[in-house]
């Protein structure tokens, strides 16, 4: 069992920068690939980023190419999502997924075994 708790979303002006962090109980955590999702209201959950188990490969969505980085740190159990030059349109929930042994297309939710419960980015434009 895998819980997930997401932090670091808030307010703040297109162009501004927001780095979110998700923290993941268990001692399992290096086994699993770590990806974020958003989802806007009346729209579906969007893949926005993954990072494999040791690190080393990070995958992106085309739309946050550039301006996301995503990083883990396997010893204190955290993923973080630096976001740089934030545009209105990444206004949206950010949900942290965990992904046991990983797996090939790291696009679709249905394959991330557990979720936290989300944190709210509001870009204003």
């Amino acid at each position: 069992q895998v819980q997930l708790v997401e932090s670091g979303g808030g307010l703040v002006q297109a162009g501004g920068s927001l780095r979110l962090s998700c923290v993941a109980s268990g001692r399992t955590f290096s086994s699993y690939s770590m990806g974020w999702f958003r989802q806007a209201p009346g729209k579906e959950r969007e893949f926005v980023a993954t990072i494999a188990i040791s690190g080393g490969r990070t995958y992106y969505t085309d739309s946050v190419k550039g301006r996301f980085t995503l990083a883990r740190d396997n010893a204190k159990n955290m993923v973080y999502l630096q976001m740089n030059n934030l545009k209105p349109e990444d206004t949206a929930v950010y949900y942290c997924a965990a992904d046991y042994l990983g797996s090939v297309n790291v696009e679709d939710p249905r394959n991330y075994n557990y979720w936290g419960r989300g944190t709210q980015v509001t870009v204003s434009s």
